[in-house]
């Protein structure tokens, strides 16, 4: 393990040592193009930062409201008849927004039911098999200036459905 660790260690650095040498031997200005790109970098954060702070708030706000308990209550009773608890309804949703406000609820539905029980075990694999779908599509796609994006959310939307299914089926043969 230790040799691992210090290939680890040492990966980082070398591969920005190799790209400064490259750079430099293309004669290209380094640390201009470096200081170019974090303008760049920065602006596209200014850009998405309305974004972000838009889904916090609004997830803050479903959260708080006890409209993400209501809405665990009414559609828990339909998908607990197909296996999926009711009770990870919220987290279904919220994923698909958040990926810290969904760490929230996990964290306290592995305080209600325990991190190895079947609840506990269907909401780790979510987490690992779904995707922030709305969060990463307004994101990427603002930052890259996309506006068509019927198929990508079809797409996306399946995945997660995929990854659900995925993880409760898992989580039953645990």
């Amino acid at each position: 393990m230790s040799v691992l660790a210090n290939i680890s260690n040492i990966l980082i650095p070398l591969i920005i040592f190799y790209i400064v040498a490259y750079g430099i031997t293309a004669k290209v200005e380094v640390y201009e193009e470096f200081i170019k790109g974090a303008k760049d970098g920065l602006m596209t954060v200014v850009n998405i930062m309305p974004t972000l702070i838009g889904l916090m708030v609004a997830v803050g706000v479903l959260r708080a409201s006890g409209f993400l308990d209501f809405i665990g209550g009414l559609f828990g009773q339909l998908t607990e008849q197909i296996g999926f608890p009711g009770e990870l309804v919220p987290l279904s949703l919220i994923k698909m927004f958040s990926s810290s406000a969904a760490t929230g609820l996990v964290l306290d539905i592995f305080k209600r039911y325990g991190t190895d029980s079947g609840m506990g075990l269907i909401a780790s694999l979510m987490m690992s098999c779904t995707e922030t779908i709305f969060y990463t599509m307004s994101v990427y796609f603002m930052a890259a200036k996309v506006t068509k994006t019927k198929y990508t959310l079809t797409g996306a939307l399946l995945s997660t459905l995929a990854g659900t299914v995925a993880s409760v089926i898992l989580a039953k043969m645990m």
